[in-house]
């Protein structure tokens, strides 16, 4: 499973919305989160899948210059908006694992965190075009990008979860694991290789222990 040093969440090389979904993630040492902290929840954002309408250098000079205060909050506001998308993720592939369990309970109040973050920072496309080259479209925002991450983020998630991408979109069932991801193959039924070498031991193991000949 892809790591990197800045942050501790598993990066799988999902779209945005699930890969923030996978924020939270398991080990055999518990439940992790990967935005818990204002440094971790900045190192995510330096590792995670790019933010559309944030140019890198943006985001880089945000990390670097904004006030603690502002870091903070980013980080508080992108914590209830992942709870609010692991919710509706739960519901939308009938997630039967409770260790996955999101900390938002209700799905009326999960819709409300992800469209109220969407409209926090409202946004335009602006287009470019230079001589000779083909034309180049710009996203604006007068938001500050402490508010405008978590607004790019909410609409990832909601393209996400109304266009047929959705119908993709999957709990890993492997032992132990919290993870979401889209599935693309008709036979892929795990988030990673590693999980699905997990399931696959944990199904040898118990037809091997319930099997009276051996």
């Amino acid at each position: 499973m892809p790591v990197d040093a800045r942050t501790s969440a598993p990066l799988l090389g999902e779209p945005l919305a699930v890969e923030f979904m996978n924020t939270i993630w398991a080990d055999r040492d518990g439940i992790h989160d990967a935005l818990a902290t204002p440094s971790e929840m900045q190192g995510w954002l330096q590792v995670g899948p790019q933010l559309p309408a944030i140019p890198d250098e943006d985001l880089r000079d945000w990390i670097a210059t904004a006030p603690p205060r502002e870091v903070e909050d980013t980080a508080a506001r992108l914590r209830e908006l992942r709870n609010a998308v692991r919710r509706l993720a739960a519901v939308q592939t009938a997630d039967p694992r409770e260790r996955a369990a999101s900390a938002t309970k209700d799905v009326d109040q999960a819709l409300e965190v992800v469209n109220a973050a969407a409209a926090s920072a409202p946004h335009w496309s602006h287009m470019t075009w230079r001589r000779n080259n083909a034309p180049d479209r710009e996203v604006h925002t007068q938001a500050a990008l402490g508010s405008t991450i978590p607004a790019v983020i909410a609409e990832q998630v909601i393209d996400l979860l109304t266009s047929d991408v959705r119908d993709g979109l999957r709990a890993c069932l492997a032992p132990g694991c919290v993870l979401y991801f889209v599935r693309q193959h008709p036979r892929r039924e795990w988030c990673s290789t590693a999980c699905g070498n997990r399931a696959r031991a944990a199904r040898h193991y118990a037809r091997h222990r319930t099997d009276p000949a051996t």
